[in-house]
C-alpha cells in the first residue's frame, strides 16, 4: 500500500472506527476529491469498504471503514506461530501447562511495567504512561477522560489470534492493569475485540465510584 496518505487514512480508520470522506478531508487537510481517490484505491485492493447512513437532509453519507483484509497492515505479533505453540504447549503439557506459561508471562509484564510506571503518580498520569508502553507493543493504545474516571482504549491487538485460540491471555491482561495501575481502583473492560467490537474499551476509575457514569466514546 504505497503513499503517507493512505497509511494515514488506513490509520485513522483504525482509530476513529468508520468516517466519512468530508471527515476524512478535514482531518487531513485534503480535498474530498483527493480523499476519494485514495478510499477508491484502498477499495480496489480490498482494505476498505463502504456503508450508507441516513443524515437529515439529501442524500444517505457513505462511511468508510477498515475490511478485514487490512489487519495485514498492522502488527499481528507473529500469529501463526503463536496460535501453533498454544496448541503444542497445550498438548505436551495440558491447560494446566499452558496456565503456569500465562502466569509467567503475566509476571514478566508485571515487573517490566512496574519499571516504566511510577507507582508514586495519579491515576491518569499511570494510564498515560500505561498507554505508551502498549502502543510501544503495538496496540495502538490511547486514554480519555470521561465522566467519573477514563477509558483506556486499545485499537488494536498484535495478538489477537493468540488471544482468540486462548483466552487467558485476555484475563491475564486485566490483572496486569490492575496491578500496574494499584489498589484502590477498578478496571472492567467495556468493549473486545476477540468477542467481535472494534476495539478493546477499558473503563477505569476509583473504587466505589459508579461504572455507569462513564461510557465508551
Amino acid at each position: 500500500m504505497p503513499g503517507t496518505t493512505r497509511r494515514a487514512i488506513t490509520r485513522l480508520l483504525k482509530t476513529e472506527g468508520a468516517l466519512s470522506s468530508a471527515q476524512l478531508a478535514r482531518r487531513l487537510r485534503l480535498t474530498r476529491m483527493a480523499v476519494r481517490q485514495h478510499l477508491y484505491a484502498l477499495q480496489r485492493e480490498k482494505l476498505v469498504g463502504a456503508e450508507e447512513r441516513p443524515v437529515p437532509l439529501g442524500r444517505p453519507a457513505k462511511y468508510w471503514r477498515l475490511t478485514p483484509e487490512a489487519d495485514r497492515l498492522f502488527p499481528d505479533a507473529y500469529a501463526e506461530l503463536s496460535v501453533a505453540l498454544i496448541g503444542a504447549l497445550g498438548d505436551a503439557f495440558g491447560p494446566a501447562g499452558v496456565e503456569r506459561v500465562l502466569q509467567s508471562r503475566n509476571a514478566k509484564q508485571r515487573s517490566e511495567y512496574a519499571a516504566r510506571i511510577a507507582p508514586s503518580t495519579g491515576l491518569e498520569a499511570k494510564l498515560r504512561a500505561l498507554a505508551r508502553v502498549r502502543t510501544e507493543e503495538g496496540y495502538m493504545a490511547e486514554v480519555k477522560r470521561d465522566g467519573t474516571g477514563f477509558l483506556f482504549i486499545e485499537n488494536h491487538c498484535p495478538i489477537c489470534a493468540a488471544a482468540t485460540a486462548c483466552q487467558g491471555f485476555c484475563m491475564t491482561e486485566l490483572d496486569l492493569f490492575r496491578a500496574v495501575l494499584g489498589p484502590g481502583i477498578t478496571v472492567e473492560r467495556a468493549e473486545h475485540i476477540v468477542s467481535g467490537d472494534r476495539r478493546c474499551v477499558y473503563r477505569v476509575m476509583p473504587a466505589g465510584r459508579s461504572a455507569s457514569a462513564v461510557h465508551a466514546s
